[in-house]
């Protein structure tokens, strides 16, 4: 048990550092949400793990660690990206601004604006 506990640790830990606000803008979902499914899933990893049979929740929650920080990590990007202004330039193109500043502006494709 005492290994289940370092991993649901670890789990949570590499789910955060993935991901991170770099312009400090307040709340990252991306990261918060990761962190969220990277603790859930190793927490039923390990019951998952220890009741079919095997014993070994560790490796269990290891799994389940890293399935629900993925996951979680992809709808909190989701969740990031509706946060964002949506802007349409005199050409027609749309941009997204971070926190209604218009320095950290990126067109639609993923590249930076300015």
């Amino acid at each position: 048990m005492n290994k289940a506990i370092i991993a649901i640790g670890a789990a949570g830990l590499l789910a955060s550092a993935c991901a991170s606000d770099p312009y400090g803008n307040g709340s990252n979902e991306t990261v918060r949400q990761g962190a969220i499914g990277a603790g859930i899933g190793a927490i039923a990893g390990a019951i998952i793990g220890n009741n079919v049979g095997s014993g070994n929740a560790a490796t269990g929650a290891l799994i389940g660690g890293l399935a629900g920080g993925a996951i979680g990590a992809v709808r909190g990007s989701q969740a990031d990206r509706n946060n964002q202004q949506r802007y349409r330039d005199n050409r027609g193109n749309y941009y997204y601004c971070y926190d209604n500043r218009q320095d950290e502006c990126y067109w639609e494709n993923g590249q930076r604006r300015y």
